[in-house]
């Protein structure tokens, strides 16, 4: 028996406001401000998915990737029909390319704008 359920998944970043229009416009959805508006914490209600949360970080560093003396501290993995259709779409809202040369695998490595690694998978 479980003793708990999945609430939502939360990123540190530095503006939550963007970096939740980054995912809304991947994964659709609608972002959603605290309610005292203070910037500090977005809401993303993803259709028939799990909600993502992004949190102001004061100081933020984005994980690096890869990178022996470091963790990327999480991924997204990120189902699609089309990797082609898939990565021109988010390199044209701000993704950059980690690890996406090798286009004979199912999956290419993309960072957000605030820097965390996100896969594309073809799975």
């Amino acid at each position: 028996m479980a003793l708990a359920k999945l609430g939502v998944v939360v990123l540190d970043c530095p503006d939550p406001h963007a970096l939740a229009g980054f995912y809304a416009a991947v994964l659709g959805g609608t972002a959603e401000a605290d309610s005292d508006d203070s910037g500090e914490w977005v809401d993303l209600k993803v259709p028939g998915g799990p909600a993502l949360a992004f949190q102001e970080a004061p100081g933020y560093v984005p994980p690096k990737w890869p990178a022996p003396d470091g963790a990327q501290q999480f991924h997204l993995d990120l189902v699609v029909a089309d990797l082609d259709a898939a990565e021109k779409g988010v390199l044209e809202l701000g993704a950059r390319p980690l690890d996406a040369e090798d286009r004979e695998r199912t999956f290419r490595v993309y960072a957000d704008p605030a820097g965390h690694p996100f896969c594309l998978c073809a799975c």
